[in-house]
């Protein structure tokens, strides 16, 4: 899988991780789409180094997909715990 693969598959885990995760994120719908494809290649460079579990070459693999989903998940709550919930009290 390509560049333009990862890029297309992270969109989509960003979008998978922000229906886990519902709420409104400090970064909106841009910074979200960017965690979606950062997550991406995280959870794959995870998954790969220290799970010892190469992620697949194939858009449809699901080992891919939940490398992808599972890093955008931790790079969505950690971009919570650091900028904050907008939800929380000012």
């Amino acid at each position: 899988m390509g560049f333009l693969g990862w890029i297309i598959l992270g969109l989509l885990a960003g979008a998978i991780a922000k229906l886990l995760l519902p709420g409104r994120d400090p970064g909106g719908v841009l910074g979200t789409t960017v965690i979606g494809v950062v997550g991406a290649f995280v959870g794959g460079w995870i998954s790969a180094h220290f799970l010892h579990r190469p992620v697949g070459h194939h858009f449809y693999d699901p080992k891919t997909w939940l490398a992808a989903v599972g890093g955008s998940l931790v790079l969505l709550v950690l971009y919570r715990v650091f900028f904050g919930d907008s939800r929380a009290r000012r």
